[in-house]
């Protein structure tokens, strides 16, 4: 499929690597394998781009617009690529480029103008923001473009430079994202370098960032912020989520079954909010596990390119070692396999879309985040015992409660300890909101304004009245 004509991204020769195909398990592509002492000029230039881009945020507004424009009209190019690397179903990969282009126009407003401090003195002070400087933004492979965009829109917006890294395992679709968006900017305000680690490393505690901007593992996440106190750059970390549905006693289990489902499989389950546990009552519990096994037994698998596909491959190899490691456990421990529970005998990284009953309360697969299409179903007795076996967990990025009650839900969502709760819906995200995780789920927060001022720092003015 031929690419649009668009401003590229400089391709350094040297070294490359192999990008793999999910649904196969093979090469398609390559991808530039950067150097870390790249990174120097590349940091360098960002600086130095940075003292005009800040200078005129009428101008920035203009460029994001038309940026998001850029990539409306360049997704029958993105989608297919990105579906290609990642796995996800063309629809699913369509509405990430939407997503992206909506971010870009939602932070293409110019920035916060400075607001005067009323404290009685015979001075007037007064509060103006001013960019940090050269931002690394650091990207998995679950939504590439999707975080990308959540990264650079509103660092861009702000008055920084960005520098992006997507995951080695999706940096194709990246790269042609940054190549069609820095259509709209001026050299080197928006710059992507593509590599194996070390690179990520180096970028997150090169001296030259300012702030880093992380979405990923809780390991990588400490790492990151380890680097980046080298330089006492401001970070802001996405360290995944390990939500908990609770459904009450009033709930319609046909009612909310496809919802439910879907929030915990969207993405083969590849979704840092995805609901990855289900507290069921127990009078209803053989009743949902029913409900949410049959919908994973009949859902279409296949490539994501396939029109007739629901649910795509896990996305590498790691990964699908992972998830099998999650089912096997649980299995070993007793638990049930109500459908899947194993890899799909085809080529690729494909596993069973998985309902597991009767799973051990202390089982990883409970415990920690199987990112993948694996559920476990838990009954519980009484409310009380289903919200302390909700927050009984290290993570602390979303949880849900479905019910007909909606009062009564609330008063549940209210009790969980997390960054958002949904009350009969699950993982749905406006861009004018905060998006944060307490625990170890993250540090700092991203959309809506909060993420505008989180690439921001407040410069005050005093004045007197009189010389």
């Amino acid at each position: 499929m031929p690419l649009p004509q668009t401003r590229r991204t400089p391709t350094p020769r040297g070294e490359r690597f192999a990008v793999l195909d999910p649904a196969t398990g093979e090469a398609f592509d390559e991808a530039p394998d950067q150097h870390p002492d790249e990174l120097d000029g590349i940091v360098d230039r960002a600086h130095a781009a940075w003292r005009s881009w800040r200078a005129d945020p009428a101008a920035r507004a203009t460029a994001l617009l038309a940026a998001a424009d850029a990539v409306e009209a360049a997704g029958a190019d993105l989608a297919p690529l990105l579906t290609r690397e990642q796995g996800k179903p063309l629809a699913e990969s369509y509405a990430e480029i939407a997503r992206t282009a909506a971010r870009l126009r939602y932070f293409a407003e110019p920035a916060p103008g400075p607001r005067p401090i009323t404290d009685g003195r015979p001075v007037r002070s007064e509060i103006r923001w001013r960019p940090l400087g050269p931002v690394a933004a650091i990207v998995p492979w679950n939504f590439p473009l999707q975080l990308a965009s959540a990264k650079f829109a509103p660092a861009l917006a702000a008055g920084n430079t960005v520098v992006l890294k997507p995951s080695p395992f999706t940096p194709l679709a990246t790269r042609l994202l940054v190549s069609v968006v820095s259509t709209a900017l001026p050299r080197d305000v928006l710059t992507i370098v593509t590599g194996r680690e070390p690179l990520g490393a180096r970028l997150a505690s090169h001296p030259g960032i300012r702030h880093v901007t992380f979405t990923g593992s809780i390991p990588t996440g400490r790492a990151v912020a380890r680097g980046a106190a080298a330089s006492l750059a401001r970070v802001t970390l996405e360290l995944g989520g390990n939500d908990a549905a609770i459904l009450l006693e009033d709930v319609e289990v046909e009612r909310i079954a496809d919802r439910l489902f879907w929030a915990a499989f969207r993405n083969c389950g590849q979704v840092c909010m995805a609901v990855k546990r289900v507290y069921a009552p127990a009078r209803l519990y053989a009743q949902v596990v029913e409900a949410l096994a049959q919908r994973a037994k009949t859902v279409a698998v296949g490539a994501g390119l396939d029109p007739g596909s629901r649910l795509g491959p896990v996305n590498n190899a790691p990964q699908l070692a992972r998830v099998e490691r999650c089912a096997a456990g649980a299995l070993a421990d007793g638990a049930r396999a109500a459908t899947g529970g194993h890899r799909l005998d085809r080529p690729g990284y494909f596993f069973a879309p998985t309902v597991l009953a009767d799973v051990p309360p202390g089982s990883p697969v409970v415990t920690e985040e199987q990112f993948g299409p694996v559920l476990p179903v838990l009954p519980y007795r009484s409310l009380d015992e289903a919200v302390e076996r909700a927050n009984d967990t290290g993570f602390g990025l979303g949880g849900s409660v479905w019910g007909t009650d909606l009062d009564r839900a609330e008063a549940v969502a209210d009790r969980l300890e997390c960054g958002t709760a949904w009350i009969n819906h699950h993982a749905e995200l406006s861009l004018a909101q905060p998006f944060a995780g307490i625990k170890e789920s993250g540090v700092g927060v991203a959309g809506g304004p909060w993420g505008l001022y989180g690439n921001l720092r407040p410069f005050v003015v005093h004045r007197p009245d009189e010389a």
